[in-house]
């Protein structure tokens, strides 16, 4: 998928989404205590992700996969980065 780099988590929001803003502190504070690259992506940038995700955002990519929407739940994010 275009846009993807090297961090393992993918953050996909858009401007003044407050469930964006929600996901955005648990997956920093996810990412920050288990030493994990991650980044965030705005709708805004991808038209192409804008199409297949306007409905779910936020959206939480854990290695190129869906992993969350709406909601993000960090024993599951923790569990997923940890996954062998």
């Amino acid at each position: 998928m275009e846009g993807i780099g090297a961090e393992r988590v993918v953050l996909i929001g858009r401007p003044g989404c407050h469930l964006c803003d929600d996901a955005r502190s648990i997956v920093a504070e996810v990412c920050a205590e288990l030493q994990v690259g991650w980044r965030e992506e705005s709708l805004v940038d991808h038209p192409r992700w804008a199409a297949r995700y306007s409905d779910l955002i936020p959206v939480v990519l854990v290695d190129r996969t869906e992993h969350a929407s709406w909601r993000v739940d960090p024993a599951a994010l923790r569990r997923a980065l940890q996954a062998p």
